[in-house]
């Protein structure tokens, strides 16, 4: 495999900027998480504070969980970018398109992404969780006053 080959998942592919509040939250948590124990306390901090504690908790319980799957059934590594990194790399797209189908209940569009970054046999409990998280950033997105309403025509 050639070293392009190695690190695809990590090629950029857009801007956060661009996407909604919901796969934006995906991309900036998933970074977040990745970064270590401080950046995980403010993960949690964050969705205390937005939820409330019992609710943030849980949120943050499916997230957990979410990660430790992906880390343990991956078909390969998950490719991302530094938490203040502005692109949005090829492997966080995905998980961001991910987290919004399955906050949408988009069960099939969801299942049929997550067969792409587990082993199938996992992707239905790693959906269920994706669901669990992606509603959590929804209600987060609402409460600060972000809208859903899709645009019509992209371009």
């Amino acid at each position: 495999m050639s070293g392009m080959g190695r690190h695809r998942g990590g090629a950029p592919v857009g801007f956060v900027t661009e996407l909604g509040p919901v796969e934006a939250g995906a991309v900036l948590y998933l970074r977040l998480w990745c970064d270590g124990p401080e950046s995980q306390d403010q993960v949690q901090n964050d969705f205390a504070t937005a939820l409330g504690p019992h609710q943030g908790r849980l949120a943050v319980k499916s997230f957990e969980q979410l990660c430790a799957l992906c880390t343990r059934h991956a078909r390969r590594p998950l490719m991302r970018h530094h938490v203040s990194c502005k692109c949005l790399g090829a492997d966080e797209s995905c998980f961001a398109n991910f987290i919004g189908y399955a906050s949408e209940g988009e069960r099939e569009d969801a299942l049929m992404i997550a067969t792409t970054m587990v082993n199938p046999n996992m992707a239905p409990a790693l959906v269920g969780l994706a669901q669990e998280f992606g509603l959590a950033l929804r209600c987060m997105a609402v409460k600060a006053g972000n809208s859903f309403d899709t645009p019509t025509i992209l371009h």
